[in-house]
């Protein structure tokens, strides 16, 4: 546990803890949600038999355990006494962020019992007053939507030891047995002439070199690959910017056997040379 690197996630209700450790997590690392702060220092003796999988461990602390504040800085002390080292980020929010926040959300307040919202997110502030001002990073989010919180948060998990890249996945599929749900960006080919109606192709599939070289060398395919691999190069970068974890780029034909086939290799085999996680799969070329 000593060699992996540990992030305390802390701060204001409402401010944006629970996108900071979604980040984390696609960032490959092992996160805990509303962990008691007493059970740290056993936790991180745990043999966790897959720790060489992950790229460091993150943990949420806050006001919801009613014993957090009474035992955080003894806790602390004793883990960096032994040995490991951990950063602690704290965020908050202006006042009216928080309020606009929880009045969308519907969400109580771990302080509002018998208090107003004001008051409680007042009270909050005052208490962890002390932490804020020893924490090694604070994020103001009161700016930044889920969106650009989360790409934060996940470039500081990433310049703090290398995580798994994006994992884009190219799938060929067709109409007629529907559109693929967890696609991310649909393409549809069936505009490009169809080998199904050449006798000889017919009964052949994509991947061979005869069906292979009438779809690409057709001149309205060999311009719609440019433009569409030009536009991947592009948007692909972005996403993992933004934090994606997964890209699932689809390829439509009618069938999905002929067609969509070859124009989902195409686009394999130029991302598999820039160095890109990719992966491929022909979802219907045998129905």
């Amino acid at each position: 546990m000593k060699n992996l690197k540990i992030f305390i996630i802390t701060g204001i209700s409402g401010s944006g803890k629970s996108t900071a450790i979604a980040a984390f997590e696609d960032a490959g690392f092992y996160c805990v949600d509303n962990m008691p702060v007493a059970l740290l220092p056993k936790f991180l003796k745990l043999p966790i038999k897959s720790s060489n999988e992950f790229n460091g461990l993150a943990f949420v602390m806050d006001l919801r355990e009613k014993e957090f504040l009474s035992k955080y800085r003894s806790v602390f002390d004793s883990i960096k006494e032994s040995g490991c080292s951990f950063e602690i980020l704290f965020l908050d929010a202006d006042e009216d962020v928080l309020l606009q926040r929880f009045s969308q959300t519907r969400r109580h307040h771990p302080l509002s019992h018998g208090k107003t919202l004001v008051d409680s997110i007042r009270i909050e502030k005052e208490r962890l007053h002390d932490l804020k001002a020893a924490a090694d990073r604070i994020i103001d989010s009161s700016r930044y939507n889920v969106h650009e919180l989360k790409a934060m948060i996940m470039d500081i998990a990433l310049k703090s030891k290398k995580s798994s890249p994006m994992n884009v996945y190219v799938l060929s599929f067709g109409y007629k047995y529907g559109i693929p749900s967890d696609a991310d960006l649909i393409i549809d080919v069936r505009f490009i002439t169809n080998p199904f109606f050449k006798p000889e192709l017919r009964d052949l599939d994509g991947e061979n070199e005869k069906v292979r070289n009438f779809v690409l060398k057709n001149r309205a395919t060999k311009t719609f690959m440019k433009k569409y691999l030009d536009l991947l190069d592009y948007l692909i970068p972005l996403y993992e910017k933004e934090g994606k974890a997964y890209l699932t780029i689809a390829v439509g034909c009618t069938g999905g056997k002929h067609r969509s086939v070859p124009v989902a290799r195409t686009i394999f085999d130029h991302f598999k040379k820039t160095g890109v996680q990719i992966n491929l799969l022909h979802r219907d070329i045998t129905s």
